[in-house]
Order: C-alpha cells, then sequence, then structure tokens
C-alpha cells in the first residue's frame, strides 16, 4: 500500500490515487522483466520496452543507448529550479531460477536476483505518475534507466557520456529492494553516511615446487602454502585492521593440482575484500600484497599478487539525505521508516554518482511481517515483492515534486 497522501494539507495533488490506477500495469510491467532478464550492457529488450513506455508521455525527452542500452528521460527540462535525477538499474545475474513462479526467467542462465526488475517498475511508475503532475513541478526531473550495475559499471560509463548534464544534475536518488528483518514490506531505510562498501579482487598464484604426494618434504607444496596464505589473510581484518572499522576478506576460490597423488608445482587463490572506508579499502590491499608474499617466502615459496579495483564505498551526502529524510517523514509511516539504516557490506555502483554530485541511496523493504524467512538477493529463489511497488513509486514522486522544496 502507498504511504499517508500529502497532497491537501500541502495544496499538492495527491498521489494515492494516480498510483493506483498505474499500479496494475506496472505489476504487470515488473514480471515481465522478471520473466525476461538480460545480462550487462546486453538489455536490449529491456530498453525497448521502457523506451517503448516513454516516448508516449506528453512533454517528455528522452536520449537511448547511452552505456549501450542506458536510456535518459526527462520531464520538465525548461523550468527554472534546480535539475534532480532519479535511478533504476537495468541488468540480471548469471544465476538459473528456482522461484517455480509463473512469470519466472524464459532465459535459463539468467535471472533477476537483485531486484532489478522492480527497481525499473518503480521508476517507470514515477514517470507516469509525474507525467500526472508536471505543473507541480519546480525543476527537472531526470529519470535514468542505467545498464550493467551488477559487474560491469554501467554508472560509470552514463556518468563518462554526461548522463548527469544538459541539465546539471543537483542531486540524484536511487533505491535498492532490502529483504532483512529489520526492514518490513513497505518500509524505506536511508543510512547517514556510508550506505554500501567498496570493494577490490586480488588474485595470488604460488610458485612452490612439485613431486610426488608421497615425499612431501622434497617438494614445496603450493597446497599447503595457499592454506597458510588463506589463513595468513584473515588476519588483515583481526590484527591490522582497527576493529571499529568494517573490513571483510573473502577467499573464494582456491584452485591447484590435477592427481591425488601429485604435488602441483602452483596453486591459486582468488578472492574479494569489502570495507566501508576508503582508506581501509588501500590498506587491505596493500596488506594482502605484503601478507601473500611473505607467507609464501616462508615455506620457501614465491607469491604474485594481483589487486583489482572493484566499485567505490558508497557514501550519501549530507544535504541530498537531509532532503530524503524531510520528504520521508512527511509520507512513510514512523513504525516503517528507519532514519539510520545500517549501512551494507555489499557493492553498488551507484557510488560513481556520488563521487561526482550529491547522492542518496535508500533502501525498501520487500519482507511482509509475517514471513520468517526471505530469500536474499543473489539467491535463485529471490523475487520482488510486488506489495512494495507503489511504496517505491511514491518516493521516487514525492523526492521529484518537493526537492526544490528541501534543497
Amino acid at each position: 500500500m502507498p504511504f499517508k497522501s500529502i497532497g491537501e494539507r500541502k495544496q499538492m495533488t495527491p498521489l494515492i490515487p494516480l498510483i493506483k490506477k498505474v499500479l496494475p500495469s506496472m505489476v504487470e510491467l515488473r514480471r515481465h522483466f522478471h520473466a525476461y532478464p538480460e545480462p550487462g550492457f546486453q538489455e536490449y529488450e529491456t530498453s525497448k520496452k521502457i523506451s517503448g513506455i516513454l516516448e508516449k508521455i506528453s512533454g517528455i525527452e528522452m536520449q537511448t543507448n547511452m552505456a549501450e542500452t542506458g536510456i535518459v528521460a526527462i520531464l520538465g527540462r525548461r523550468k527554472s529550479g534546480p535539475c534532480v535525477a532519479l535511478r533504476a538499474d537495468m541488468d540480471a545475474l548469471p544465476i538459473p531460477e528456482m522461484t517455480g513462479k509463473p512469470y519466472a526467467s524464459k532465459n535459463v542462465k539468467y535471472m533477476h536476483a537483485c531486484g532489478h526488475d522492480g527497481h525499473m517498475a518503480c521508476l517507470v511508475g514515477a514517470v507516469l505518475v509525474l507525467a500526472e503532475i508536471q505543473d507541480e513541478l519546480q525543476g527537472p526531473v531526470k529519470f535514468i534507466f542505467q545498464p550493467a550495475e551488477e559487474c560491469g559499471g554501467g554508472a560509470r560509463k552514463m556518468c563518462d557520456q554526461g548522463v548527469l548534464s544538459h541539465p546539471e544534475v543537483e542531486a540524484i536518488f536511487g533505491l535498492h529492494v532490502h529483504h532483512g528483518r529489520n526492514l518490513q514490506l513497505g518500509g524505506v531505510g536511508v543510512c547517514s553516511r556510508s550506505a554500501m562498501a567498496g570493494s577490490g579482487n586480488f588474485r595470488i598464484e604460488i610458485h612452490g615446487k612439485g613431486g610426488h604426494a608421497a615425499y612431501p618434504h622434497l617438494c614445496k607444496d603450493p597446497v599447503f602454502i595457499g592454506m597458510q596464505v588463506g589463513i595468513a589473510l584473515q588476519a588483515i581484518v583481526s590484527r591490522f585492521t582497527n576493529p571499529v572499522d568494517s573490513a571483510v576478506i573473502t577467499v573464494s576460490k582456491f584452485h591447484a593440482g590435477t592427481a591425488v597423488n601429485i604435488i602441483p608445482d602452483t596453486s591459486v587463490l582468488e578472492g574479494t575484500f569489502r570495507s566501508l572506508s576508503p582508506r581501509v579499502l588501500k590498506q587491505i590491499a596493500k596488506q594482502i600484497e605484503t601478507t601473500a608474499c611473505r607467507t609464501a617466502r616462508m615455506f620457501g615459496a614465491d607469491a604474485d599478487v594481483i589487486i583489482h579495483d572493484g566499485y567505490p564505498v558508497l557514501v550519501n551526502h549530507i544535504r541530498s539525505t537531509t532532503v530524503f529524510k524531510k520528504v520521508a517523514e512527511q509520507v512513510v509511516p514512523p513504525a516503517l521508516l528507519k532514519l539510520d539504516f545500517p549501512p551494507l557490506m555489499g557493492c553498488e555502483d551507484f557510488a560513481y554518482y556520488a563521487e561526482k554530485i550529491p547522492a542518496t541511496f535508500w533502501f525498501l523493504g520487500i519482507r511482509p511481517p509475517d514471513v520468517s524467512s526471505y530469500p536474499p538477493c543473489h539467491h535463485p529463489s529471490f523475487d520482488f515483492n510486488d506489495d512494495a511497488l507503489a511504496a517505491g513509486i511514491q518516493m521516487h514522486c514525492e523526492i521529484a515534486r518537493q526537492f526544490v522544496r528541501f534543497w
């Protein structure tokens, strides 16, 4: 259900009747997106579906094919107030679906396991509603449908191609679904500063000396040494990082050997590291290399370490987050509103927008209060809850039409 209407009190058009009008078609649209998922930078049919809806809206300007499949639509370009942007991501994940829903993915290699189908439907619904009240907008509203959030850094490419210009965007807002107990269905949460972790990836190749498994003393066993490296990496978090700083190091791949009676020459460890602090991210990257090389040398082997930067830390800007909180306090019931939501250790390329302009990333609850467990994002049984669509649409709309008032 949508939140309380502020139309009469603020002499603005009540949104709830307009949301109810578009809601059935947005449920249908969301399920269409879910049934036909596409990976990053390949969201061609998804983009075509969205642009086909938007091009029929009076007063809207639209640019397609940004960063391959991205769309930027603008309402009220000629309005004199500052421009605000709302963003949704479009890509799916390479996960075979296990929901058993009638609208389950027809592309067996991919599914919308992170709620992007719901993100798109919320934003399309917001465009349709705001188009009905364009005269109440005091500045331009830019709607960004972005490709490749999951692994391609689509936000960075959209920024490189000028998505925040013409007109210049003063602040940007984006939502993400949340399945946890601390945010029930329709609830809204926002972090005061860091919202999502920054990340990096590593590859460590241990070069030892192989031989017969019966004579390990004649070898420099890279499997054993690799295990010691994996254990030693955890000390970076427990003994080299300030306990008040959040940090995660995970070894998620370990490859070595071809037979049970042969000690190989090499082993390879790969994984990821995360933190809510840019400073800590840099420290961890340096320490991973130092720890791996010194541990390998201790056992007579060598280590080659490659570090790849991931997404930056997503930090909510004080000014834009203040705007968001003031809007949310007007429409969201107190029991459903979390104004100091705890940050998550997952990553989000919305951080690239936040590096350039004031940005606020917020969370929309999808777990019903009577449900004890809900499949998490990136799980093959995950599905967006259509009952959250109305709340997402309303928050988008209220941010857009009240932005100038609080900015």
